[in-house]
């Protein structure tokens, strides 16, 4: 194919801001899930605070709402095996396109530590078993907790140990993983969690049933869903975000329809019917906590990263606090121990700026209230700031 646009990367920064609904905002937290196709969930309360840094800071309640009442957003495993909230529409297609292979090979690697760990011997169909005595105690409570579910169902209780011998030795419960493989597999999903929505003990409830699509349909669907929201960008960024091999993720690329374009020198992808320029938006800050899902968006990420990496990510790859202007990283914050909102700038924005990154702080600030929040990822910046 031949290059069809340009995009400058000013060009790629007025998208972001205004796509991922920065230099504006949305009331509904559907349309900010959408917006970003899926919102981090790993850590709780990066959920909240990217839906609430999008919509004006506003309270917790709807995103609750959306999340336990009307069920229009759900929290599932997908991409890179990690935790996201995304609209109830687009259950289906990450579980086809990610969450199903996923599932597999999870279901094979618990099959061997039973077997390892003498429990049975045939340990696919003991996992069998264990897995509908526990839908079935799910479906008599309608909504419990793993704990609960461990008074049915006393294989549950189980611990296997795992790493023996090892630095990181360790045991897991057997009712976690079971939870889990029936979570992968669509069968229950993740409900109110015990605690505040900062807590992570998920209960469980039984999960409607959707109609089921091939990997390579699903896969097409969510590179243009992802192209809309993060694009233009390269296959290795859709390799990355995704967590398929490479093959996989030029085959999706191309079944898409995308076509190549130039990102400044880079060769990169968009979609053929958005290869117009994005008017650019009025200047705007804002402070987003780790794991958003807008700084995990891209693994090639100097052109609104810049220099900053070593500060604010850990070793892992995991995203800190971030202050945004005007589309790229420009500092990192932290709460300190008496909710005091501290921010540090890496490169000079300018006294306008300056102005703006404040006011947000401030804002933030506001909404926690008394709420203290420790991200579950430290970082360089992060615990200084915190400190």
């Amino acid at each position: 194919m031949s290059v069809a646009k340009r995009f400058s990367v000013e060009q790629r920064r007025a998208r972001l801001g205004r796509r991922h609904l920065l230099a504006s905002s949305a009331k509904d937290p559907v349309a900010v899930a959408r917006g970003l196709v899926a919102v981090h969930s790993t850590d709780p309360a990066s959920v909240f605070m990217s839906v609430a840094a999008r919509s004006g800071w506003s309270p917790p309640d709807p995103l609750e709402h959306a999340l336990y009442q009307d069920r229009s957003l759900v929290r599932i495993l997908g991409m890179r095996r990690t935790l996201f909230v995304v609209p109830a529409d687009v259950v289906p297609i990450i579980h086809a396109a990610c969450t199903r292979a996923i599932a597999a090979r999870e279901r094979r690697r618990l099959v061997k530590m039973v077997e390892d760990a003498g429990i049975v011997t045939e340990g696919s169909r003991w996992v069998r078993r264990v897995e509908q005595a526990t839908l079935d105690a799910l479906f008599d409570r309608g909504e419990a907790a793993t704990a609960e579910l461990s008074k049915d169902v006393p294989e549950l209780r189980a611990q296997i140990l795992y790493g023996a011998g090892k630095k990181w030795e360790g045991t897991f419960s057997m009712g976690t993983r079971i939870a889990w493989l029936l979570a992968m597999d669509a069968r229950i999903v993740r409900s109110r969690p015990r605690g505040t929505w900062l807590s992570s003990q998920y209960r469980w409830r039984p999960m409607e049933p959707f109609e089921e699509s091939s990997a390579d349909e699903a896969r097409a669907t969510l590179v243009r869903l992802w192209l809309r929201a993060f694009g233009p960008g390269t296959v290795q960024d859709v390799k990355w975000w995704t967590g398929w091999s490479l093959g996989e993720a030029r085959k999706a690329v191309a079944a898409a329809g995308a076509v190549e374009v130039d990102l400044d020198g880079r060769p990169g992808v968009a979609l053929g019917e958005d290869l117009r320029a994005v008017p650019a938006p009025k200047p705007w800050a804002a402070l987003l906590p780790s794991l958003d899902a807008t700084v995990m968006g891209w693994s090639e990420r100097d052109w609104y990263l810049g220099p900053h990496r070593s500060a604010l990510f850990d070793r892992a790859g995991n995203a800190g606090p971030t202050v945004w202007w005007n589309g790229r990283v420009v500092g990192g914050w932290g709460q300190r121990p008496d909710g005091e909102i501290a921010f540090q700038l890496l490169e000079d924005v300018g006294k306008d700026a300056g102005a703006a990154i404040e006011k947000q702080a401030a804002r933030l600030g506001a909404w926690l209230g008394d709420v203290r929040i420790s991200p579950r990822f430290a970082t360089p910046l992060q615990r200084d700031l915190s400190a």
